[in-house]
This record gives C-alpha cells, sequence and structure tokens, in this order.
C-alpha cells in the first residue's frame, strides 16, 4: 500500500468520524434519526444474509482443520512468537473485553426473563428457562462469533502477508475476488475505510457503556450520585491506561494488560464458582451445551414473523444486533491476531478461535451469568429487580452484591471491567494504527492519535445529548453491510491460501 493510499485512508476515514460528531452536535435529532433509519434498513435487508453467513463461515472453518494444508505455519517463523498462554490470553481479552463482565452477567437474566422466542413457550423466570437463556447467549458468544472474528480472515491475511507481500489491511481480505491490482485500487481504500469506521465505532461503543458501568458501579459502592463528571473521569482515566499501554508496544502494554486480565478474571471466577451455586453452575453449563448444539441450527436461522427480508423484530435487537458488530469487527480482528499468531499452525488458529476461545467464554458465561440466575432463582427479585426496566449495568452490582466479601467482590469486578475496557482500546488503536500506517510496527503518534479520537469521541457523545453512545454502538450494525461483503470472498479464499 503506497503512503498516498496510507493517508487517504487515514485522512477520509477522519473526515467522516468528524462528520458525524458535527452532526450530533449540531442536530442530535436528525443524527438519531439517521443511524435509527439506517440501522433498521441494514438489518432488515442483511440480517438473514448475516445469519446464513456466519453460520457457512463457522462450518467452512470446520473442515479447513482436517485439510492436509491446515499443518502449515503461518507467518514466516518456524516457532510461535509468543507463549501459548500468553496467546491465548491476549486472544481471549479481544472478545471477552466487550462482553466478560458486562454482557456475561446481564444477558442470561435478560433471556431468564424474557425467554427467546426460537424455542417456543417458556415460562420466563423458570427453572426450564434456565438452559434456554444460557444457550441463547451462547449462540451469541459462541461458536459462530469467535469463528468470524479471527479464523478464516486472519489465516488468509498471514498468508497474503508475510507470503504475498500484500499489506495486513482489510483490503487484502479482496484478494480472492479482484487480485493484487484491485487490492491496492480504489475498492481497496474503500474496504480499509468501511473497516476502520466499523471498529471505530464498535471500540467507542464498549469504552462508553462500559466506562459508564464503572462510574455506576462505583457511585452505587460510594454511595454517591452518579454524575456526569464522574462518567467523563472514569472514562479519561480508562483512556489513560490504554494509552500507556498502547505506546509501550506489542510485547508490553498488550501482553501486560491482557495477562492481568486473565489472571484476576480467573481468580474472581473461581470464587463465584466455590462461593456461589456450584453444582447448579456445572450442571447448567452441560445442559445449555447441549441444548445449544442441538438448537444450533435453529438458532442460527431463527426469523420468527420476519420471514426471509422482513423486519427482523426481537432479532434486530439481539442476535442481528451482535452479528452486525462482531462481522464490523472482523477485519480489524483479523490483524491483530494475524499479528500475534506468527510461528502457529492453520490449523492452531482455527481450533482455538473457533472452538477454543468459544467454549472458555460460554463457561465463562455460565459462572458469572449463571450465578446470577441460581441467585435469582433461589431468592425472587434479588436480581431481576435491579434488572427491571432493562437496566443492564445493575446486574453485575446485584449478583456480586449477594456474594459472600461483596465489597472485594465488587471491586475486583470493576477493576477487572477497567482492565477489560484498556485492552480493547489498546488493541483495537493498535490494529488501527497498522491500517493507517501501512506497517505491523505502527509508530506512537499513530497509535497515540487513534486512542486520544476513540476515548475523546466516547466522551463527547457521553456529554451531549443521551444515547449517543449507544447510537454510535448501533452505527456498527451499518458498517458492517459493505464489512460482510469484504468477508464474503474468504469462504473460497482460504482454500487456496491452505492449499498453496
Amino acid at each position: 500500500m503506497t503512503l498516498i493510499a496510507q493517508h487517504r485512508v487515514t485522512a477520509l476515514s477522519t473526515l467522516l468520524v468528524v462528520g458525524f460528531l458535527l452532526l450530533f452536535a449540531i442536530n442530535p435529532a436528525a443524527f438519531s434519526s439517521l443511524i435509527d433509519i439506517t440501522y433498521t434498513w441494514s438489518a432488515t435487508h442483511f440480517g438473514l444474509f448475516w445469519q446464513v453467513f456466519m453460520l457457512v463461515n463457522f462450518v467452512v472453518a470446520l473442515v479447513v482443520i482436517f485439510l492436509p494444508g491446515s499443518k502449515l505455519r503461518l507467518g514466516d517463523l518456524a516457532e510461535p512468537e509468543f507463549p501459548t498462554f500468553q496467546w491465548v490470553a491476549m486472544i481471549l481479552c479481544t472478545l471477552l473485553a466487550g462482553g466478560g463482565v458486562f454482557w456475561a452477567a446481564a444477558e442470561p437474566i435478560a433471556h431468564l426473563v424474557s425467554p427467546p422466542p426460537v424455542f417456543g413457550e417458556v415460562e420466563p423466570l423458570s427453572q426450564d428457562a434456565v438452559k434456554y437463556a444460557l444457550a441463547q447467549s451462547f449462540l451469541h458468544w459462541g461458536f459462530m462469533a469467535w469463528s468470524v472474528l479471527g479464523s478464516l480472515a486472519a489465516v488468509i491475511l498471514m498468508r497474503l502477508h508475510y507470503q504475498h507481500g500484500l499489506p495486513l489491511a482489510p483490503r487484502s481480505l479482496l484478494h480472492p475476488l479482484v487480485g493484487e491490482k484491485g487490492v491496492h485500487g480504489w475498492l481497496g481504500d474503500i474496504a480499509d475505510i468501511v473497516s476502520v469506521l466499523a471498529v471505530f465505532a464498535g471500540t467507542v461503543g464498549p469504552i462508553g457503556f462500559l466506562g459508564l458501568q464503572i462510574s455506576y458501579g462505583l457511585s452505587e459502592f460510594i454511595g454517591t450520585e452518579d454524575t456526569l463528571t464522574m462518567q467523563l473521569g472514569t472514562i479519561a482515566v480508562l483512556m489513560a491506561v490504554y494509552l500507556t499501554s498502547a505506546v509501550s508496544g506489542m510485547h508490553k502494554g498488550i501482553q501486560m494488560l491482557s495477562r492481568a486480565n486473565i489472571i484476576l478474571g480467573l481468580a474472581l471466577l473461581a470464587f463465584l464458582f466455590v462461593a456461589g451455586p456450584t453444582w447448579f453452575i456445572v450442571s447448567q453449563f452441560f445442559d445449555a451445551l447441549a441444548t445449544h448444539i442441538q438448537w444450533l441450527p435453529q438458532q442460527a436461522l431463527f426469523r420468527g414473523d420476519a420471514g426471509w427480508f422482513g423486519e427482523p423484530g426481537w432479532l434486530s435487537a439481539w442476535t442481528v444486533f451482535f452479528w452486525g458488530w462482531f462481522i464490523g469487527y472482523s477485519p480489524m480482528m483479523a490483524i491483530f491476531i494475524a499479528r500475534i499468531s506468527r510461528g502457529r499452525r492453520i490449523r492452531d488458529v482455527i481450533l482455538l478461535m473457533s472452538l477454543g476461545a468459544p467454549l472458555l467464554t460460554m463457561a465463562w458465561f455460565t459462572i458469572l451469568g449463571g450465578t446470577g440466575i441460581g441467585l435469582e432463582l433461589e431468592n425472587p427479585g434479588v436480581i431481576s429487580g435491579p434488572f427491571e426496566g432493562f437496566n443492564l449495568p445493575a446486574v453485575l452490582l446485584a449478583i456480586t452484591s449477594a456474594m459472600p466479601l461483596d465489597v472485594l467482590v465488587t471491586v475486583g469486578f470493576l477493576i477487572l471491567t477497567a482492565l477489560f475496557v484498556a485492552t480493547t482500546g489498546d488493541s483495537m488503536t493498535y490494529s488501527l494504527a497498522v491500517v493507517s500506517s501501512g506497517s505491523e510496527h505502527p509508530p506512537r503518534w499513530l497509535r497515540l492519535f487513534w486512542g486520544l479520537a476513540m476515548g475523546l469521541t466516547a466522551m463527547a457523545l457521553l456529554a451531549g445529548t443521551a444515547g449517543g453512545i449507544g447510537k454510535l454502538q448501533s452505527f456498527i450494525v451499518v458498517t458492517a453491510v459493505p464489512v460482510s461483503l469484504l468477508l464474503l470472498p474468504s469462504l473460497w479464499g482460504i482454500f487456496k491460501a491452505v492449499k498453496q
């Protein structure tokens, strides 16, 4: 990728972000209306395509594992660059950063209170609803979600970059369709720009709403009002943490944050597992996993009353929203995974991304969310009461407050949430800087630029009209439309990559 193309992508991406912020500042109503209209259009016209694509992507990834070429080591290294524990930790922290605490606590309860329609008539808040609540959470954060984030796309990028010299950028995913000339042309610029916008929106959203969760938890914990000043101060501190990590480099900051994430997360989950409803958690994990596998095709392709191309209703708020989020994230996540997976076999990458990481995530959701469900069934209202009105941030605090050593557990989860936000900001700052610079070792000033841009955007949206953070989070579903088309060639390009 030429220097002119790099600057063009960075400049146009920045101008588009500034344009959205100006629209938000000048006319918040128009901003909100634009997001709502485009979100509904995207979910209606591409929802079914995304559902089919996610399922096919996962199936293709499983097929590739059994091909002889999957034993090939990637990245022109005979041995892995990072130790296995560190490699797994960095990868796990990328997706779990957005869902490991916030959604793991809240989503299972949400589905328990209002069972997913795919399973038919299920009594809310009943013992029978537990396996279905967890199984739906498994769909959204399990096999297909992880597989689209970094299996086929990451392998193709590694082959094209390290073996053929193409850019470590989203544009290279077009290679199976348009060849090398097309990669360096205007189509490549568009691919990079929409991917930058998607991950920018998708990262600002978690920085904002996870920052709000931390601020909400702190205010409840110390007994003060959750003011805008506290919310902005929380996000400023989070931004300072991930910027410090980002400028320290791949082998220092990201490794240290991910290691701290995993160690603290495992310690907290171990405590919940022992101090909480242990047998309930174990039994429900296997029951929900069996239910999810049995119902996987129906869950993946469920359309409800939407039909083939109708407005998806329930799906729009859940499955289609998550699929748009993960698809939008995919190219930049693939870049990050490609960078940290040098020396790994194709089979290793796909096994971790499509099977290993999803199973670990499901266990994570079962321990945290399952603890909340167990507490709710034992003492009705203890979790569903704070959750009333779809108050997602209140669920985690309700769970930790009901546990022994509640003060220590609450503080521990607030710190874990902060570390997850920092890991997300750090890894995506790196990926954005890679695309902007055309180098897998981007300059520090460029990492600072993107890190500051995401943090300041989150603060600006938070300080403006209520709901700005949520609206930008929804915008990633809109950007997922072109990004999903960008990922499509991976379904057949992977076979050529493995064969070579």
